[in-house]
C-alpha cells in the first residue's frame, strides 16, 4: 500500500475533538501537511508524522485525542504504519513549579491553626500597610471554600479579565489600595457553597498562582485557610515560601492550634522559617474608654508562646469594634495611620519587613517541598 498525505488527513477527519465537537481537520488542529516516509528497506514500515495543535498544554482531552488520532491512522492506513504525533500549543505552557513567580521577591504565608482568630483581617491589613510603606504587594486569598478578601476590599462585584501576554492567557488581578488581589470569590457565587473535591480546589489554586499576571512584587501575601490541609500542601509544593506568620488569639485553645501550625512549617520535610507570631484580639478597648484594656481572651498568651517556641512576637492587635466594622465595609483599618489600630498594622508591616530582611540575610532560600 502506498501512503500519501491526503490519506492521513482523511483518517484524522474521522477523529472528533471533544473540546469543539468537530473533527481534527475542521477544528484546524492539524498544523502542517502530514509527512510520509516510504520504507528504506524491505520489511520496514511506512512512517507518518503529524503535528496537532491544542489550545493549551493542560488540555483535558490531549491524551485521549492523540491516542484516537494514532488509532485512526493505523485503522485507515495499516496497522504496521509507524505513527509519530507531535503536540504543540496555541498558548505557551505554564511555567514549571519553582518558576511560577519570577518577579516576586518574598512570599509570606499568613496562617493560623484555628479558624476565627482574625487571620484574614490581619492578611488584608498587612498587605495594605506594606503598600502604604511603598512596597509592591500582591495578596492571594487561598481559602477556596471560604473566601473573604473580595468583601474586605469591597470589590465583590469585580470580575477579573484575561490578557494575552508572552504567549499565554493570564488573569489580571484586581487592584485596590495599592494591592494586587485575587480570590476564588471573584469566580463563584457568594451565595452558593463551593462543593469541590480536593483536586478541584488545588487545581483552582494553582491557576490563581501560575495563570495570573502578578508582575513584579516585593511581597506576595498568602491568606491561607485555617488548619493544615491540601491547600497548605499545595502551596508548599508549588511555591518557595519565604516565611510564615502565625496568627492567634491569647486563649489557650487557640494557642494549642497555633503550635500545630508552627509545627507544620517547622517539619523537617517542609522547613519554612517562622517569621513570627501575631497576637490578635490581644485585649478589648471600648471606643468610649480608649485607655482601658480588658483581657477577655486571656493575657499575653502569644507572648508566652513566642518565648516558648523561640520566635518573635511581631504585634499585639487589640479587639476594637472599628476593625470589624472597617473590614465589613471594605475599608480596612490600615488605610489610616491616624488611629491606634491603623498605626498597629503599620508597625506590624515594618516588623514583617525587618524579620524578612533578617531571614533573607541569615538563612538560605526556601526550597519547594517534595511530598507525595
Amino acid at each position: 500500500m502506498t501512503l500519501y498525505p491526503k490519506l492521513i488527513i482523511d483518517a484524522l477527519a474521522t477523529v472528533t475533538y471533544a473540546g469543539t465537537k468537530k473533527n481534527l481537520v475542521e477544528s484546524e488542529m492539524v498544523a502542517d501537511t502530514p509527512s510520509v516516509a516510504a520504507p528504506s528497506a524491505e520489511g520496514e514500515p511506512w512512517k507518518v508524522k503529524v503535528v496537532l495543535v491544542f489550545p493549551r498544554d493542560t488540555d483535558p482531552f490531549l491524551k485521549s485525542t492523540v491516542k484516537a488520532a494514532e488509532a485512526a491512522i493505523k485503522y485507515h492506513c495499516g496497522k504496521d504504519v509507524e505513527v509519530e504525533i507531535v503536540t504543540e500549543f496555541k498558548t505557551a505552557p505554564r511555567p514549571e513549579v519553582g518558576q511560577m513567580l519570577p518577579g516576586v521577591k518574598n512570599i509570606i504565608a499568613v496562617s493560623s491553626g484555628k479558624g476565627g482568630v482574625g487571620k484574614s483581617t490581619v492578611s488584608a491589613n498587612l498587605a495594605i500597610a506594606l503598600a502604604r510603606l511603598g512596597y509592591k504587594v500582591g495578596l492571594l486569598d487561598t481559602d477556596i471554600f471560604g473566601p473573604s478578601m473580595p468583601k474586605m476590599f469591597h470589590v465583590e462585584d469585580e470580575r477579573p479579565y484575561a490578557i494575552h501576554k508572552d504567549g499565554r492567557d493570564l488573569i489580571v488581578p484586581v487592584e485596590k489600595y495599592g494591592v494586587k488581589l485575587l480570590s476564588i470569590g471573584f469566580f463563584v457565587s457568594p451565595d452558593t457553597a463551593t462543593l469541590w473535591r480536593g483536586g478541584m480546589a488545588t487545581s483552582a489554586l494553582k491557576q490563581l498562582i501560575a495563570d495570573a499576571d502578578w508582575g513584579e512584587l516585593d511581597y506576595f501575601i498568602l491568606d491561607t485557610p485555617p488548619g493544615t490541609s491540601d491547600i497548605h500542601l499545595t502551596l508548599l509544593q508549588t511555591l518557595p515560601i519565604t516565611g510564615a506568620v502565625i496568627v492567634s488569639t491569647p486563649q489557650a485553645v487557640a494557642l494549642a492550634d497555633a503550635r500545630k501550625g508552627i509545627d507544620m512549617y517547622r517539619n523537617e520535610k517542609v522547613n519554612v522559617p517562622i517569621l513570627g507570631l501575631i497576637e490578635n484580639m490581644a485585649w478589648f478597648t471600648p471606643a468610649e474608654l480608649p485607655e482601658n484594656k480588658y483581657y477577655i481572651f486571656g493575657k499575653e498568651g502569644c507572648k508566652q508562646l513566642s518565648q516558648e517556641m523561640n520566635v518573635p512576637l511581631l504585634a499585639q492587635i487589640p479587639l476594637v469594634q472599628s476593625i470589624c466594622e472597617n473590614g465589613d465595609a471594605g475599608t480596612p483599618a490600615a488605610l489610616s495611620s491616624d488611629t491606634a489600630t491603623g498605626l498597629a498594622f503599620i508597625n506590624l508591616a515594618q516588623a514583617v519587613v525587618t524579620v524578612t530582611n533578617r531571614r533573607n540575610k541569615e538563612q538560605p532560600e526556601t526550597k519547594i517541598v517534595g511530598m507525595k
